[in-house]
């Protein structure tokens, strides 16, 4: 029961780090980025990998060694929902991803359009989060079972 309580907060700290390092995205990526700008995006994406990598594997955990077991998650139309726009969010992640190395490797300042364009694909990712807690929520409950 402990380690289920356990794996349960690593894995909500682990989006918790999502949702905030998304949204340091956003705010950061507009207008005109200088070069430490762009580091310091490169760097949020870092984190941002880093983080959406732990949100994996502690659900992984939480799926097949928490309390509820992988034929709760398995045969759960909203585990699969959820799973389907955690793929989309990382999707859309790969062009900002991209950009932002190009950007750092250059070592050019990237002009309005560019920084617009990546900055959509953001708000996009930013746009699909609160479908993993609904999801979550309705899986939780045994909804759609």
């Amino acid at each position: 029961m402990l380690s289920d309580a356990l794996f349960a907060f690593l894995h909500f700290a682990a989006i918790f780090a999502v949702v905030a390092i998304l949204s340091c995205q956003l705010i950061f990526c507009k207008g005109t980025l200088d070069t430490a700008s762009v580091r310091r995006l490169a760097g949020l994406d870092r984190a941002y990998m880093i983080a959406a990598i732990l949100a994996v594997a502690t659900g992984l955990l939480r799926a097949f060694a928490g309390a509820k077991g992988w034929s709760f998650y398995s045969t759960n139309p909203f585990f699969w929902a959820k799973i389907a726009t955690f793929i989309a969010i990382g999707l859309l992640s790969i062009p900002p991803t991209i950009t932002f190395i190009r950007w750092r490797n250059n070592g050019t300042q990237p002009n309005a359009d560019e920084v617009a364009r990546v900055r959509r694909y953001i708000s996009w990712e930013t746009m699909l989060l609160p479908l993993l807690p609904l999801f979550a929520v309705l899986m939780a409950r045994g909804i759609g079972m």
